[in-house]
């Protein structure tokens, strides 16, 4: 079915398309919940008339949004959650919870369906979340995830594991050198006899 999108859809496209639908996405969604219009004459001799309107519309939004990227990207953002042993969160951090740290410390009032959290985000430490702006304007955020003491704990942890990693090709080196060593005694104790 051709309709004609009021407004952006994820995926589809943004207002004043003229795009083909299955029927059931139409009539069950995009037409009950006034997302579309079917495609007829009159609304596209309409959609003509309006798209001057349309365009200077959709030149606002993506200013909106590029001054607002500029604002998010490379912002920091404190989620406190309760943090067990180890680092290990109770639950996880939502969309949710991510939108609200937006409002709450930059003032922002962003959609939760909006923001993606890269991966489910389990650990007390620093993760990122890309938040979609519009269409292709997308700004990156850090999330630093915990209790501030739990904050400082992951980073130290992070670090000291990073030094054991470094440290563990030497100490799995050691080992098999003293297994060499102990064969070539036992190999040389074998031919003495």
């Amino acid at each position: 079915m051709k309709i004609i999108l009021l407004q952006e859809v994820k995926g589809k496209g943004v207002e004043g398309d003229v795009i083909d639908v299955a029927d059931g996405f139409a009539n069950n969604y995009l037409l009950p919940n006034h997302i579309a219009v079917k495609a007829t004459k009159g609304n596209l001799k309409q959609l003509e008339e309006r798209r001057h309107n349309i365009e200077k519309r959709e030149a606002d939004r993506t200013a909106t949004a590029k001054k607002l990227k500029e604002t998010l990207d490379g912002a920091t953002l404190e989620v406190e959650v309760r943090v067990g042993e180890e680092g290990q969160l109770f639950g996880s951090v939502t969309n949710q919870m991510v939108a609200d740290a937006l409002r709450e410390q930059l003032g922002v009032e962003i959609d939760r369906r909006l923001i993606d959290v890269k991966g489910a985000v389990r650990t007390a430490g620093e993760h990122e979340a890309l938040v979609s702006l519009h269409q292709d304007i997308k700004a990156t955020i850090k999330l630093m995830v915990g209790s501030p003491e739990a904050i400082a704990a992951a980073a130290a942890a992070a670090g000291k594991t990073e030094g054991e990693a470094a440290d563990a090709p030497e100490e799995a080196a050691e080992p098999a050198e003293a297994a060499e060593s102990a064969a070539a005694e036992e190999a040389d104790a074998a031919e003495s006899e």
